[in-house]
């Protein structure tokens, strides 16, 4: 720990228990050598000593178990014990005898004042060569501006498209000058590796990780979000750096926290792989620090196996999917994917996840005839109204998009694709409880009117049942406020009784329309589910109108005596699709399946725009 700046900065360097060397590390643009390399760390770019300033042979190190910290008037007394020295490459430990030596420090200042003694003087003294380290970043510098370049010089082939996208490979050349050992030490620094591959570990490797703090997170946006970052080749070093830094800052904007939003990262190249879930991070910082480390896979951009992977592996309960808040994802591509992304954005939108993409550097004119489906954001994402899709010119303005996307992200009113066929629909069970039915009968239709029940997703906000029994008159079972769990609804409809009499089907259908339906929401599909089993005393074809104009989806069901032409005339059109026939009721259950298939297919038929 310590501060260096230009005029140098006591270091002070603690053990860890347990650890008898130090590997070196990354972390916000400053890379660190391993404890027996710090001498070399701070050489001067020439490879020569700098006159005047005292170089030591080795880098003593404190006990943290044996430091005791005082406070008095003002002055804080820190206790070191110089302990055996890090060896250098070429020497070993030795055990010595801890000699105790003190260090002052300022209250008002968070830097160490170095004491006059021979051990601090020797920390001191590296830590004043630290300017010389520029020299390391000069490096580092013509290492990245190589892959700064714009997309239009990629030269990385995607295969299957017909054309290159350049990228210039940089080499990790050695500056004039620069030392040998150090130039052989970025020169670890290569395509496909991590930093973390390199004989340098994290702060994580060293000591126990500590217990994340759990954010609360901003409430207005509480949301389940997935991020598919593209780890392809053809974006390079540098530009998956900017894809990272762009992930971290809608991350920060975010508000990430338990009553807030969750976020987990999939990357995906060649074949997809989770970073990490939901439940992984739970506020923004912790967020952020992991996406730092993310390490470039390579591969082709394969965003269709992406979303395939994410529908069915990604938003389970085991992941941290909390059910009642929307699914999102957001695709990150580099100008197109490498595969078909219309099959696999299909089911996952009737899965209810809502699909953004973010689409960076996009195909050029020359280009497109070489994607492999064209319009592949119109035919991924929930809506084609420009919503949910976002085009970047160039990945160095990126950053610009952080904040439409965060506001968009966070409006569920518009995540249209969280509504599915079975979480959206007022569904209304228009019963024919005549005396022809009978009692048995009777049961068998509630158990049917259950099976279909039971395969929606029921709640307040999500679906919700109400039930009519007719005969010549009309009674409400339940409306749909009544019930706001699926077993609460299930044993309202085994608590039917059996009610007897004539049939009346026209006027039970204008009785639902005004006591059932009336009081749908206006976010709700309304879905008349009629079973009657023979023909109606009265007319049925005015009021099943009715009900259709007022936005009623009506379902008809006959069995035995049901005529066909009124199982037609209360049907929405198409006919075929809305009315079934069976002729006796054991029979019944075989169209639970293709009832609710139908009401899924229709749902799903309607126009994304």
């Amino acid at each position: 720990s310590g501060i260096i700046d230009n005029t140098g900065g006591k270091i002070l360097v603690q053990k860890v228990a347990g650890h008898s060397g130090y590997r070196g590390s990354f972390s916000n643009g400053v890379r660190s050598l391993s404890l027996p390399r710090w001498r070399e760390s701070f050489l001067v770019s020439e490879g020569k000593p700098r006159k005047g300033v005292t170089y030591p042979s080795t880098l003593e190190y404190s006990s943290s178990k044996s430091t005791a910290v005082k406070s008095g008037k003002g002055d804080t007394v820190h206790k070191e014990y110089q302990t055996s020295p890090v060896p250098t490459p070429a020497t070993q430990m030795a055990t010595t005898t801890p000699t105790p030596t003190t260090t002052t420090m300022d209250p008002s200042t968070t830097t160490p004042k170095p004491a006059t003694t021979p051990a601090t003087t020797r920390i001191s003294a590296v830590a004043a060569a630290a300017k010389t380290r520029p020299g390391l970043h000069r490096v580092r510098d013509i290492a990245f501006r190589g892959t700064s370049t714009s997309a239009s010089n990629r030269n990385i082939l995607r295969p299957n498209t017909g054309i290159q996208r350049q990228e210039p490979v940089a080499a990790f050349r050695r500056a004039d000058g620069f030392p040998a050992h150090l130039a052989m030490e970025t020169d670890l620094w290569k395509p496909g590796l991590s930093l973390f591959d390199t004989g340098f570990s994290s702060k994580e490797e060293l000591n126990p990780k500590p217990l994340e703090s759990i954010s609360r997170g901003n409430p207005n946006c509480k949301v389940d979000l997935s991020f598919l970052m593209d780890g392809s080749w053809s974006i390079g070093k540098r530009r998956f750096q900017l894809q990272k830094r762009f992930l971290g800052n809608v991350a920060q904007a975010l508000g990430i926290g338990s009553a807030g939003p969750l976020m987990g990262v999939v990357q995906y190249g060649d074949d997809p792989s989770t970073e990490f879930n939901l439940k992984t991070h739970t506020n923004s910082k912790d967020l952020r620090n992991a996406i730092e480390k993310i390490p470039q896979r390579g591969g082709l951009s394969n965003a269709g196996k992406a979303l395939s992977f994410v529908n069915k592996n990604f938003f389970l309960d085991a992941n941290g999917n909390r059910g009642g808040a929307p699914n999102v994802v957001v695709v990150v591509v580099d100008g197109w994917p490498t595969d078909q992304v219309e099959e696999a954005s299909r089911l996952a939108r009737e899965s209810g996840i809502n699909i953004f993409f973010v689409t960076v550097e996009a195909a050029t004119e020359i280009e497109k005839q070489n994607v492999i489906e064209p319009n592949f954001v119109d035919k991924a994402v929930c809506r084609t109204n420009g919503f949910y899709s976002i085009s970047v010119p160039s990945w160095f303005s990126l950053h610009k998009v952080v904040q439409p996307l965060v506001k968009r992200v966070c409006d569920t009113d518009q995540l249209a694709c969280s509504k599915t066929c079975l979480n959206s629909a007022d569904i209304g069970f228009v019963i024919d409880g005549s005396s022809s039915v009978g009692t048995g009968n009777f049961r068998t239709v509630l158990q049917f009117v259950a099976n279909i029940s039971k395969e929606f997703e029921i709640s307040d906000t999500d679906t919700r049942i109400g039930a009519v029994q007719y005969t010549y008159e009309q009674r409400l079972e339940f409306s749909f406020d009544k019930y706001s769990t699926k077993q609460d609804v299930l044993s309202a409809i085994k608590r039917i009784s059996y009610w007897s009499g004539g049939t009346s089907t026209g006027a039970a259908i204008s009785y639902a329309t005004e006591q059932l339906f009336s009081k749908s929401k206006p976010n709700k599909r309304k879905i008349m589910i009629l079973i009657t089993d023979g023909r109606s005393y009265d007319d049925v074809s005015v009021p099943a109108m009715a009900a259709h104009q007022n936005g009623v989806i009506a379902y008809s069901i006959g069995v035995a005596w049901a005529a066909q032409d009124e199982l037609e005339a209360i049907a929405t059109d198409p006919d075929k699709e809305h009315s079934f026939f069976v002729d006796e009721f054991d029979n019944l259950y075989r169209f639970v399946n293709q009832l609710i298939q139908n009401i899924c297919t229709e749902f799903n038929s309607q126009p994304r725009n």
